[in-house]
């Protein structure tokens, strides 16, 4: 059981701890950063957009005057992007935790590809974070670390089994979406399966925000800038839907939480909205099988294969 007495507002002192964050320029990575930051830790914001980039480490710095705060350039849809970016992080000290937050919410019309080939919104959402994720083993392992996922209750709308994960046929935005957070839901959970196996001291854990939109969210130049008609209709919505602020509140507090293990699904306390509470990811993403399907077809597509866990394959028990 999760204890009752956590605090989102007033986070543990994280001073000399390092995270990254992905997609951070906006939503809930902007908004975990400044929580990350206001608690004292060294965040590495990362975006695809330097300019964007910019503009978020102002915002927070506007906010947290002595916050420690690096900038990185990183599109986790571009493989080679997210090669540099891990090379950069480490020839760094060690990591203490991975936020994999980047991600198409509003996926095209049509289907469109990466400059790799991949479908856009799997290849953001969660090829290039397995990628990152597995590049980035070796700083996690030195800060004996965790990596957090980012998931989405959308998983529940239907059974959305990833068997074509990028979509080759029957594409729809929805479908396309879905599937996504299906996988990252998965490939977070087999993560930590994988990793136990092997004893690497990294924990994987998955957190979803409920439903976090714009319209009730504090604006801020340059990062939340809705319209008035915009405020209007999402503050319809009220009873159902929180500020992204506290759509971060669970990514962070499955970060952060001294008391957080590997494994674990965190999410808004009524689904929707709420303090940050553990709770129980949809059956689908939890199947095991589904998530071994995904990994592979993940280590095959981007062409790499975690380091650490070689030595443990023999010995995978969970593909049965």
């Amino acid at each position: 059981m999760a204890r009752d007495d956590w605090d989102p507002t007033t986070l543990p002192d994280l001073s000399g701890r390092r995270y990254l964050v992905t997609g951070s320029t906006a939503g809930l990575g902007f908004f975990a950063s400044l929580q990350l930051a206001e608690a004292g830790a060294h965040v590495i914001m990362t975006g695809r957009n330097p300019n964007k980039l910019a503009t978020a480490r102002v915002a927070v710095r506007r906010q947290v005057p002595d916050a420690e705060i690096t900038t990185l350039l990183l599109d986790t849809s571009n493989l080679g992007s997210v090669r540099a970016a891990a090379a950069t992080v480490r020839g760094r000290a060690g990591l203490h935790g991975l936020l994999l937050n980047a991600g198409v919410v509003h996926p095209p019309r049509h289907r469109e590809t990466t400059a790799d080939g991949h479908e856009v919104v799997f290849a953001t959402n969660a090829l290039g974070h397995y990628a990152l994720a597995g590049e980035l083993l070796p700083p996690l392992a030195a800060g004996r670390g965790r990596m957090v996922w980012v998931g989405s209750i959308s998983t529940a709308m239907g059974n959305y089994d990833p068997v074509d994960p990028e979509l080759e046929t029957n594409y729809s935005p929805w479908r396309a979406y879905v599937q996504s957070k299906v996988a990252t839901t998965a490939l977070g959970f087999e993560a930590d399966r994988r990793l136990r196996a092997a004893n690497v001291p990294i924990a994987s854990l998955v957190a979803h925000p409920g439903y976090a939109i714009s319209g009730r969210t504090r604006g801020i130049l340059g990062i939340n800038e809705p319209t008035r008609m915009t405020r209007f209709v999402d503050n319809l919505q009220a009873p159902i839907t929180q500020s992204k602020e506290r759509g971060a509140w669970p990514l962070v507090r499955a970060l952060v939480d001294p008391e957080a293990i590997g494994g674990q699904f965190w999410g808004p306390s009524r689904l929707v909205a709420g303090a940050p509470t553990l709770g129980q990811a949809s059956t689908l993403a939890r199947r095991e099988d589904i998530a071994a399907r995904l990994w592979d077809y993940c280590e095959h597509a981007t062409g790499i294969t975690w380091p650490y866990l070689k030595a443990s394959r023999p010995r995978r028990l969970w593909r049965r």
